[in-house]
């Protein structure tokens, strides 16, 4: 289990109150090849931060690093530390499972599970631990996810029925009734249309309100809108992934400092 520390310090003066998670010297190996190098980034709480970079700098690695997702494939192994309510996430006496119970993930492609509608959004809550008034849950979670309107006369049909979007956002629904405080996106719209799209960014930004959120996407003008903060991801030395650049989106979209980030934005690479 994530020990008592993580409660005392999510509810006191602490110094680590200020950001949601913390990188701090992170390195990601997939057996010999060194994939992410020497990452130092701290996430702002309640804001929505977005990972942008060319293909294979390491984005999606760095997002699952963040709920330990990348234990899940035999050849990885991670070094340094990410500090969550300042305790390292990868200590021994951590639970990965509790880890990622506070840290929800949506993936690329809508993955609803082969199960109602309702018991897509209840499933998580419920080997959780839930007690409390499933029903509520579920529509609450629902509403949040701006789903409800369009689902509540059908909750027993199938999850699989529904739209791209609204399978998405199905997911988003189930990833927030197991109320974590952290939520991870890896290209959450780049399977949808353009007002599935939209429908997703407005989403996060309502989400924003009560929820970090930390985005991975190629798409720039998606950064651009929804993000409130840019880590520009680069391939280094020997081809590791490293952050190039990171600040304000509006600052690192019209003024940034380095010139391969104006480059990468801008279309002349990536």
């Amino acid at each position: 289990m994530l020990m008592t520390p993580v409660q005392t310090l999510a509810n006191t003066n602490s110094p680590f109150r200020e950001y949601a998670i913390e990188a701090h010297d992170l390195n990601i190996y997939y057996g010999d090849f060194l994939a992410v190098k020497g990452v130092y980034l701290k996430i702002q709480k309640q804001k929505i931060t977005a990972i942008i970079g060319p293909s294979g700098c390491g984005k999606s690695t760095v997002l699952r690093a963040f709920n330990r997702m990348n234990e899940l494939v035999p050849t990885a192994r991670t070094q340094g530390e990410v500090l969550y309510h300042g305790k390292n996430i990868y200590d021994p006496d951590v639970d990965p499972v509790e880890v990622r119970r506070r840290i929800g993930m949506v993936f690329q492609k809508p993955n609803p599970f082969p199960k109602s509608i309702y018991e897509n959004v209840a499933w998580g809550a419920r080997i959780n631990g839930f007690r409390g008034d499933m029903d509520q849950l579920v529509e609450e979670s629902l509403r949040n996810a701006a789903l409800w309107d369009e689902v509540k006369d059908k909750l027993h049909q199938s999850g699989l029925s529904l739209s791209g979007g609204q399978q998405q956002r199905l997911c988003i629904a189930r990833a927030i009734a197991i109320q974590p405080d952290l939520i991870l996106m890896d290209e959450p719209a780049s399977a949808l249309d353009p007002i599935a799209t939209l429908k997703i960014e407005e989403l996060m930004r309502n989400l924003a309100r009560n929820y970090t959120i930390i985005i991975v996407t190629h798409n720039m003008q998606q950064a651009a809108r929804v993000s409130d903060y840019t880590a520009f991801f680069n391939l280094g030395e020997n081809r590791a992934g490293m952050l190039e650049e990171f600040g304000a989106t509006q600052k690192i979209f019209t003024n940034p400092e380095k010139k391969t980030t104006e480059e990468y934005i801008t279309g002349r690479f990536g």
